[in-house]
C-alpha cells in the first residue's frame, strides 16, 4: 500500500522535502499543510555559499536555477567602518528573495505532484492520525516540536545581542558589514542584495544601546504583522550615508534575542522534525536554509530505502545530520559571540585590525592567505607600520618584564613558574589576590560559557599578564578578550593549535602574546 505523507510547514525545508520525496516514492502521497497563504512571506533574503550548494543541487536543480535567473552573486565580502571600506575576497556567495524561492519551490512540487493546503493550520497531529509518516518543517517556534514533548531534549540559548530584520531599496554589491557608532551606542548591519531593487538590512546593537535609543517601546508580544516603525526610522537616519538615502523596508519587522536551538532526537513514533524546528544557528553563517535542505535530502533517502522501518530511516538520518549540524553550530557560535561584543572591537581597533579580526573570527591566518593573500599582507604590512616588527617578533612589557617577541614559553621556577622568553622572565601565581604589576596571574579558562563570569570575577585589578590555559579555544580568547580589552590588562594564551592560530590570536589582536602548548610546563 502507497505510504501517505503528511508535512507541516511551507518553508524551503518542508518544499524541498515534499517535493524530493514525490520525486523518490511517486506512489506516495504527498500532502503538505501551510498556516500562512501561498503568497505569504516573513523576512527577506536567503543566502547560499557557493562551497555548499552541491549536493543540493545535485538533489534537485531548483534552487541552481532560481539563483541563476533571480538571484544575485558575489565574490567580495566588505566591512565598513570610521570611514573605510576594507574588503575580503574569495568568498562566492548567492543570494535570491526569500518570497520568489518559495514561489519557485511551490510550482516545483506542484510539478511534482504535491498536494499543498495553503491555509491549514495543524493545531494537533491526531488530526493526521491516517498518515503513515508526519514531518514537522514547521520552523523555530514548531508546534510539531512542541507537541511531541520533552523526551526529544530541546534546548534553546538565547543570545545578548539584539536584532531586527529589515529590507532596503539600496543595492549592496555583495555581502557588507556596515558599523555605526551613534550617541547611544553601536549599531551594526548585515546587509545583500537579493534582487535587482531590493536588499537585506539586518541590523544589531548591545541591549544597553537598543534600550539607551529608546527603541524598546514597541510591544513584541503582538501577533506578526505590525513592524517596529520608529526603529525603522532611527535606522534610516543613523544609516543615511551608507544607504544613500533610501528607504527602509518593512515587513513583521521587530526586535528579537537570536536562539540557537538543539535537540536530542529528532524523531518520535511516526513524527520526524527537521530544520530549524530541531536546530538554528546564528544568519552571520547563512547556513539555516541550507541545512534544512540537506536534512530533507538525507531524510527521503533514508525513508524510501526503510518504508517499512521508519525507527530505522529516522536512525539513520539523526547519525548523519546531527554530527553535520553540530559542526555548523560549533562555527556559528563564534560568529554569534563576535556580534555580541563588536561594540568592544569597534572602539579598540583601527578599520584594518578590525576587518582581520572579524574575518578571523572561524578561521585562521592561512586559511584566509588562500582566499585573500592581499587582506593578509595588508594587515600584516599595518602591523609593521604601527610597531616597527612582525606580529610574534614584536617586543612585549609585561609588568616589569620585557620579552622581545610574543612567542614565550612557561617554565618551572622553584616552587612555581614563570613566563619566559627572550630577553625577560615574570614569576606566576594562581591566586588572583596575589597578582600585581611584578608577576603574572596562571587562569584557567572554564569549559563551557557558563564559567566565564566566574573566570571574569578572578581577573586582578593588576597584573605583569594574565596567563590563560585549559578549558578550550573560544572560552580561552574570551576570557583574554575580557582581560585585554576590557581591563586593559596584558593578556597571554596558551595555544594548541598550531603556529597558524598562534600568529592569528596576536595580529588580530585577541592576544598579546602565545605560548603554544608544546612548551607549556607540566608541573605548573
Amino acid at each position: 500500500m502507497a505510504l501517505r505523507v503528511a508535512c507541516i510547514g511551507g518553508g524551503p525545508g518542508g518544499l524541498f522535502f515534499s517535493t524530493l520525496f514525490k520525486q523518490t516514492v511517486p506512489d506516495a502521497e504527498v500532502v503538505l499543510f501551510e498556516r500562512n497563504q501561498a503568497t505569504d512571506a516573513f523576512g527577506f533574503g536567503v543566502v547560499f555559499s557557493d562551497a555548499t550548494l552541491n549536493r543540493i543541487n545535485d538533489a534537485d536543480p531548483v534552487v541552481r536555477d532560481g539563483l541563476r535567473d533571480h538571484g544575485t552573486h558575489w565574490d567580495d565580502i566588505e566591512v565598513w567602518l570610521k570611514g573605510e571600506q576594507k574588503a575580503f575576497t574569495g568568498n562566492g556567495m548567492a543570494a535570491i528573495y526569500r518570497k520568489t524561492l518559495l514561489q519557485l519551490m511551490q510550482e516545483r512540487a506542484a510539478e511534482a505532484g504535491v498536494e499543498m493546503r495553503f491555509g491549514q493550520y495543524v493545531p494537533d497531529l491526531s488530526q493526521l492520525k491516517d498518515f503513515d509518516l508526519i514531518v514537522g518543517a514547521d520552523g523555530a517556534n514548531s508546534s510539531t516540536r512542541e507537541q511531541l514533548g520533552e523526551s526529544l531534549g530541546h534546548t534553546a540559548e538565547t543570545a545578548s545581542a539584539k536584532f531586527i530584520w529589515f529590507g532596503t531599496s539600496h543595492i549592496f554589491k555583495g555581502m557588507t558589514f556596515i558599523h555605526r557608532k551613534s550617541e547611544f551606542g553601536n549599531f551594526a548591519v548585515h546587509g545583500y542584495p537579493i534582487s535587482d531593487n531590493l536588499s537585506t538590512f539586518i541590523v544589531e546593537t548591545d541591549e544597553e544601546t537598543w534600550r539607551k535609543a529608546g527603541l524598546d517601546e514597541f510591544d513584541v508580544s503582538q501577533p506578526p504583522g505590525p513592524s517596529d516603525l520608529k526603529t525603522q526610522r532611527f535606522l534610516e537616519k543613523l544609516f543615511a550615508e551608507d544607504i544613500n538615502g533610501e528607504p527602509l523596508v518593512a515587513n513583521s519587522s521587530r526586535w528579537a534575542n537570536f536562539r540557537t536551538r538543539r535537540t536530542r532526537t529528532w524523531h518520535k513514533g511516526k513524527v520526524v522534525l527537521l530544520g530549524d524546528a530541531v536546530h538554528t544557528a546564528h544568519f552571520s553563517v547563512g547556513s539555516g536554509t541550507k541545512m534544512a535542505m540537506e536534512d530533507a535530502i538525507t531524510l527521503v533517502r533514508e525513508v524510501a530505502a526503510h518504508q517499512d522501518d521508519l525507527e530505522q530511516a529516522f536512525t539513520n538520518y539523526e547519525a548523519e545530520r546531527q554530527p553535520q549540524v553540530a559542526k555548523i553550530q560549533n562555527q556559528a557560535r563564534g560568529g554569534l559571540s563576535w556580534w555580541e561584543h563588536f561594540g568592544r572591537y569597534y572602539d579598540a581597533f583601527d578599520p584594518t585590525q578590525f576587518t582581520f579580526h572579524f574575518f578571523s573570527r572561524s578561521i585562521d591566518i592561512d586559511k584566509i592567505r588562500l582566499r585573500d593573500p592581499e587582506l593578509v599582507a595588508s594587515t600584516e604590512q599595518d602591523w609593521l607600520d604601527r610597531h616597527g616588527n612582525a606580529p610574534l617578533g614584536t617586543p612585549l612589557t609585561a609588568g616589569t618584564a620585557e620579552f622581545s617577541g610574543r612567542v614565550l614559553a612557561i617554565s618551572p621556577e622553584g616552587a612555581g613558574a614563570s613566563l619566559t622568553g627572550a630577553g625577560g622572565s615574570l614569576a606566576l601565581v594562581t591566586d588572583p589576590a596575589e597578582a600585581n604589576i611584578s608577576n603574572g596571574l596562571l587562569l584557567t579558562a572554564p569549559d563551557t560559557e557558563a564559567g566565564l563570569a566566574a573566570a571574569f570575577a578572578q581577573l586582578p585589578a593588576e597584573a605583569g599578564a594574565v596567563v590563560i590555559r585549559g578549558g578550550n579555544a573560544f572560552t580561552r580568547i574570551l576570557l583574554s578578550e575580557e582581560a585585554r580589552l576590557g581591563r586593559g590588562l596584558t593578556s597571554v594564551i596558551v595555544d594548541d593549535r598550531g603556529p597558524a592560530s598562534n600568529l592569528t590570536l596576536v595580529l588580530s589582536g585577541r592576544a598579546d602574546a602565545v605560548v603554544p602548548a608544546s612548551v607549556e610546563v607540566s608541573n605548573a
